[in-house]
């Protein structure tokens, strides 16, 4: 399926110290799956619609407003129900129907929303409008540093089950490491360095795989303790994995394009507002003609395995102890089809630019859906409480799936449409009721404490 996939809660104010309990520090954790992370740690009251001791006084001056963070929280939401599709919802079915629905909608989709939130989130600590310098500057480092080593040991830990390489959590704390350097980049830089990532890297770390043999990996493998221990180290981290850094990036600095965007202004709203559509219009669609003009849907078609023997692939996925299955690993033969696919998980430029349309054109519907209907807030308020503890619930389903008796109660073989629908009613009563007491998810709560070491950096 495709992701296990795959990744910020208090008076929402992009205050000084991102980890205070005043401000929205949290939100940079693997929102994801934004990361699952507790990216929305700082935004709780608000999101689960309880009022912030302060939330009838005026936000500071250069503060986000209210309704785009919960915005964030909201996709972040919906990204978690994604990967929940993927792993535990109904299976394709051979002749169409609900299980592909499920499936090609949530498919890398949700992995990559969030990836994107992810980028978004780290500008929630790094400053969001004007990045963080001087002391403050090197605390949100810190913090950010502390992230990425807590998320890598935790993804190690998933990692080491049967999940396997399908956990998206240490490769999170890479992209977090990664993304230091741009940090105090603005808006149009970091859009332009996105652009190019999504028409380099694919192309790039296809050439760089093709140079790969099975000898090279076992060497590079045997060298790396991580991959020692877990299965997934850093080759998977950088290229072969199923969330490889040298595509996915361009998810993360997008992400920190719109985290330093003012997403309150009409202009910027407008302006995305047709380049979320027009991304989406060009990787899915360029792809599909590009495809039929060069016969190459015909050879992605032939080597495709046949999705009519579903009980094969059923029964293949379980034995393989396979909870996420990528759509378009098949795609990337020895003549490159994959480079001109917009399946998932291809890693090529269509993939990327289509999916980052869609991630873009879902967090500003949102956002701007929360901040002209007041109701719909309230409504969606136990929906938006489980984006605020995603890497809570990113783990806890991980967990839940593992514990599920004997290999009929597993998925594979037990995705359905029921058990999606226990997992998804389940995440969303937990986190409502949570969020009621508590302003953080119990994994943000121990991330976010654990991060006030960046308080000691001089």
């Amino acid at each position: 399926m495709t992701e296990i996939d795959s990744a910020a809660k208090a008076p929402l104010r992009d205050s000084p110290e991102p980890g205070d309990a005043a401000t929205p520090d949290a939100a940079a954790t693997p929102d994801a799956a934004a990361t699952p992370d507790d990216a929305a740690a700082g935004e709780t009251a608000a999101r689960s619609g309880a009022a912030a001791p302060d939330a009838a006084a005026p936000p500071p001056a250069g503060a986000a407003p209210l309704a785009r963070l919960v915005g964030v929280d909201l996709a972040r939401a919906l990204a978690v129900f994604g990967m929940f599709a993927v792993h535990v919802g109904p299976f394709p079915d051979p002749d169409g129907g609900v299980g592909d629905w499920f499936l090609g909608l949530a498919s890398g989709r949700a992995s990559a929303l969030f990836a994107t939130l992810a980028g978004f989130s780290l500008m929630l600590i790094a400053g969001r409008l004007e990045p963080k310098t001087g002391l403050a500057g090197r605390r949100a480092r810190a913090r950010i540093v502390i992230r990425a080593v807590i998320l890598l040991v935790v993804g190690t830990a998933l990692a080491m089950t049967n999940f396997g390489g399908a956990g998206i959590l240490n490769f999170y704390a890479v992209y977090f490491l990664l993304a230091l350097p741009l940090l105090r980049l603005r808006a149009r830089t970091l859009a332009l360095i996105a652009v190019a990532l999504a028409f380099v890297t694919p192309q790039l770390a296809y050439a760089l795989r093709a140079l790969l043999t099975e000898s090279m990996v076992t060497t590079v493998d045997g060298y790396d303790p991580i991959a020692r221990l877990s299965g997934v180290g850093v080759l998977d981290f950088f290229l072969t994995g199923l969330y490889p850094a040298i595509t996915w990036m361009t998810f993360v600095v997008t992400g920190m394009a719109l985290g330093r965007l003012d997403l309150s202004s009409g202009t910027v709203r407008r302006r995305l507002a047709v380049v979320g559509p027009a991304l989406i219009a060009f990787g899915y669609g360029v792809s599909w003609l590009l495809l039929r003009l060069t016969g190459g849907d015909k050879e992605i078609a032939a080597t495709m395995p046949d999705m009519k023997d579903f009980e094969a692939l059923k029964d293949a996925g379980a034995s393989a102890g396979a909870f996420d299955m990528p759509v378009g690993s098949g795609l990337w033969g020895p003549d490159a089809w994959g480079l001109l696919a917009a399946e998932p998980h291809t890693g090529s430029t269509f993939d990327l630019i289509g999916s980052l349309g869609i991630a873009i054109t879902v967090l500003l519907s949102l956002t701007v859906a929360l901040d002209r209907l007041p109701v719909l807030r309230r409504l969606a308020a136990p929906v938006i409480a489980v984006g605020t503890m995603s890497l809570t619930l990113y783990v806890g389903h991980i967990l839940v799936i593992l514990a599920l008796p004997g290999e009929s109660a597993t998925p594979p073989q037990s995705a359905s449409a029921t058990l999606l629908l226990c997992f998804v009613l389940g995440a969303t009563l937990f986190a409502a009721t949570w969020s009621r007491f508590f302003r953080r998810g119990p994994l943000e709560h121990l991330l976010n404490n654990a991060t006030r070491l960046a308080n000691r950096v001089r």
